[in-house]
């Protein structure tokens, strides 16, 4: 073990050594990854790395860079890099400090840089990492190698021998992959781009401020707590946006800001630079604000308080989003109505949506703010509908009954292609206009906040749907959203097209 241990170095420690062999004439031979199950493809490319020089050196991806899907890395960095440490043909182990190898190969000025015969093709390294360390080799005079074996997948070893996913949703994604390909479910992600998109509805910031609880007052009945730090977030449509931003090329957004406190460069500032924005202000209203009182270790929510005025658009700023409406509906593919119910959508504005979109999404949502009033009946038209159980239960006053019955009630009224009920935990269900219904399981493993999940889910589907695919593949792709998004806190980054890719083939594979 302490031959192994003695391999396993600091990053800063491992550059001075190497700078001490180079200072020798021994060349520098450089591998990098993650390394997760160490197989018999890693033990041949090691090998074969170890012949183009003297001195091999292995840096590996840290926990909290690997971004692989769920429940990746199976091994943490320190048993990955002890594993790595046990093999002859490397010389020294160092854990990255960056997300990727650029900053490493500059620390570490190797002479050859060695990659996976895999790797080869520059066109399939969707990630474009490959063309950026290529980039940086050749800056700092080296070479880019690679290697010449039979290609060993780590994700696929751990999915079939070391999957921590239940046994029911390694049965759903084993039937899954016999009906539909890596490459099927990423052309549809690549159409999308074509798509020119407008998101309609109310702007949010979420503003949260994390605590540390106390107890309770020795005065009164209430509870005591510690303010510890706040952090706000761009909420509502304009999380919508972001969303729909990393996907597809033009996107627009109509909403509505408080001519009083608009917040306007600080939502600007969090904007998407392809979001072409087009404010409406209400007149004697502030932006909306949903504070949050949130217990920092547990992040569990203490106490909501709403800043708001929901007394809807005047006459004339209601005509003049009417008017917008009105001009610009043609120009887009795809509508999306991300209504929270604060008097962002009217309903003018709603009867222009639903007369003049092409494809019109619509997402009406339930809370605390509008008291339930805010139903998906409110659209006399939608091509596609997204919203949580417990809304279409409200919608039908239903609190128990088979949802089936209720879903197909209701893509007969509204005229629906396709409608999705978010069930939390339990997945979604898909339905369509002939009678289709699917229900696909969720996929969240790790759940940190669940504030804009189903947002998440709906901006994407939304284009998806658009696109005319089937329900199973609608469901996949929104589910893989909805389990990204519940592992950040609030709207503090958006839904990255390249990480949703990822987690498809960490599943597909």
């Amino acid at each position: 073990m302490s031959t192994i241990s003695n391999k396993i170095k600091d990053l800063n420690d491992l550059a001075k050594i190497v700078t001490q062999e180079r200072a020798k004439k021994r060349k520098i031979v450089h591998c990098h990854g993650v390394f997760d199950l160490l197989h018999i493809g890693h033990i041949r490319y090691f090998e074969q790395a170890r012949q183009m020089g003297d001195v091999l050196i292995v840096t590996l991806t840290p926990d909290k860079y690997v971004d692989k899907g769920p429940t990746r890395p199976a091994f943490s960095e320190k048993l990955r890099a002890e594993a790595l440490a046990s093999l002859n043909y490397i010389d020294y182990v160092a854990i990255n400090l960056w997300p990727t190898a650029e900053e490493t190969l500059r620390l570490l000025k190797p002479d050859i840089y060695v990659k996976g015969s895999e790797f080869k093709n520059t066109a399939s390294d969707m990630t474009e990492k490959i063309a950026k360390e290529e980039a940086v080799i050749r800056e700092i005079g080296g070479i880019l190698a690679f290697t010449d074996d039979i290609v060993f997948s780590s994700t696929n070893l751990i999915n079939r021998f070391f999957s921590s996913l239940s046994e029911e949703l390694q049965e759903y994604l084993h039937v899954f992959r016999s009906r539909y390909s890596l490459s099927d479910i990423f052309e549809i992600l690549e159409k999308m781009q074509n798509l020119k998109v407008l998101v309609v509805g109310d702007a949010i910031l979420d503003d949260y401020h994390f605590c540390e609880m106390m107890g309770t007052s020795s005065k009164d009945p209430a509870l005591a707590i510690k303010f510890k730090s706040n952090d706000i977030f761009a909420g509502g449509s304009l999380a919508v946006s972001n969303h729909v931003a990393s996907f597809v090329g033009e996107v627009s957004l109509l909403t509505v800001l408080g001519q009083n406190d608009s917040h306007e460069d600080f939502i600007c500032s969090q904007l998407n630079p392809r979001i072409s924005p087009h404010f409406i202000y209400q007149e004697g209203a502030v932006t909306t604000i949903k504070r949050r009182f949130i217990e920092g270790y547990s992040l569990n929510k203490l106490l909501e308080v709403y800043i708001i005025d929901d007394s809807g658009l005047s006459l004339h700023k209601n005509a003049e989003a009417c008017r917008y409406l009105e001009e610009k509906l043609s120009f887009y593919d795809v509508v999306i109505a991300a209504d929270f119910g604060h008097g962002a959508i009217s309903n003018e504005m709603v009867q222009i949506l639903a007369k003049h979109s092409k494809f019109l999404a619509v997402n009406t949502q339930a809370n605390a703010g509008n008291r339930g009033f805010n139903t998906i009946s409110r659209y006399p038209r939608a091509d596609y509908v997204s919203i949580a159980e417990h809304e279409i239960r409200l919608e039908k006053r239903n609190s128990s009954g088979p949802l089936r019955p209720i879903i197909q009630e209701l893509i007969e009224s509204i005229g629906c292609k396709q409608f999705v009920v978010t069930c939390g935990r339990k997945g979604a269900i898909v339905a369509d206009s002939t009678g289709g219904y699917v229900n696909v399981p969720a996929f969240a493993n790790n759940i940190v906040d669940r504030v804009g999940a189903g947002d998440a889910f709906f901006a994407i589907t939304a284009m998806v749907s658009a696109l005319n695919v089937p329900n199973e593949i609608l469901g996949f792709i929104g589910n893989i959203a909805g389990a990204l998004a519940v592992e950040v806190v609030g709207n503090k980054k958006p839904i990255e097209k390249m990480a949703v890719k990822k987690f498809i083939t960490s599943l597909m594979k």
